[in-house]
């Protein structure tokens, strides 16, 4: 009886050791890397979108003992001329820029210039306080048919490939101004132009959406305020005589809101792996 105990339980401690043998040679493969978006790089792209603005624009000019006017007449000039137009228009152009990725923010420097479409024109009458019924005019048109920017990028990651970001720098447009007055009194003429390239200011904020192998796209508004260029005149004309005391002043003042979309191309940058 006890050499039958003894072979049972040599088979049964040989089973158990050939079993762990067995879960010892047993091993578990290390996952596959695989590859995760990373900003760094160059890229180029193009846009397209819409602007709503305004600008100011304004004609002044002033009371002297030898001028053309009343000391009445001049204030309601100014009125008048003090304008103001709205303009709307679609969009579109060129980008490129470079991006830099630091862990989860990424930072960049991107360019753009884009056909701009601002126009807009205002006209506006009144009666000589001192000789109704005779009045006189001012007519304001104003138009910025390009737009470019250099901006600054900053933003973070909300996940690897879906970038939000606040952007701002200088924003560079042609303003284009022409202006002129006229009256019923003695047909009294005076006109100005105001051909200006301004550097004025952007700032605004974004999201952006890697995929395909360095395809992006992107949602931005931008808000743009190129100042104010302003002229001056002393060709005022009354009948025949000319009168330069009464100096003209003309200005204008652009603002526009631009809301666009847009689809980016990075070429090469590093890839990171990821488990």
């Amino acid at each position: 009886m006890n050499k039958f105990l003894l072979a049972v339980a040599s088979i049964v401690l040989g089973t158990a050791s050939a079993h762990a043998a067995d879960l010892a040679a047993q091993y578990t493969k290390a996952p596959v890397m695989a590859p995760a978006y990373n900003w760094t790089g160059f890229y180029v792209g193009g846009n397209v979108g819409g602007q709503w603005g305004n600008a100011d624009l304004n004609t002044s000019t002033i009371w002297t003992p030898a001028g053309y006017f009343a000391a009445s007449s001049v204030p309601a000039i100014n009125t008048v001329g003090a304008q103001g137009v709205n303009s709307s228009s679609v969009t579109g152009g060129f980008t490129a820029g470079y991006n830099w990725q630091v862990n989860h923010a990424v930072l960049g420097l991107e360019g753009d210039i884009n056909y701009f479409g601002f126009k807009g024109s205002a006209t506006g009458s009144a009666l000589y306080p001192c000789c109704a019924p005779t009045g006189f005019t001012v007519s304001s048109q104003v138009s910025a048919d390009w737009l470019a920017t250099i901006r600054g990028r900053i933003g973070f990651l909300a996940a690897p490939t879906w970038l939000l970001y606040a952007t701002g720098g200088a924003a560079i447009s042609e303003v284009k101004g022409n202006f002129n007055f006229t009256d019923t009194f003695s047909a009294a003429t005076e006109s100005a132009a105001i051909r200006d390239t301004r550097l004025g200011w952007t700032a605004g904020v974004g999201t952006e959406y890697a995929f395909g192998g360095g395809w992006s796209l992107k949602a931005e508004y931008l808000y743009v305020d190129l100042g104010r260029a302003s002229a001056t005149s002393t060709n005022l004309v009354g009948g025949v005589t000319q009168y330069p005391s009464n100096v003209y002043t003309h200005s204008v003042d652009l603002k526009s809101n631009i809301v666009r979309v847009g689809v980016n191309y990075k070429f090469g940058g590093p890839v990171v792996a990821r488990y």
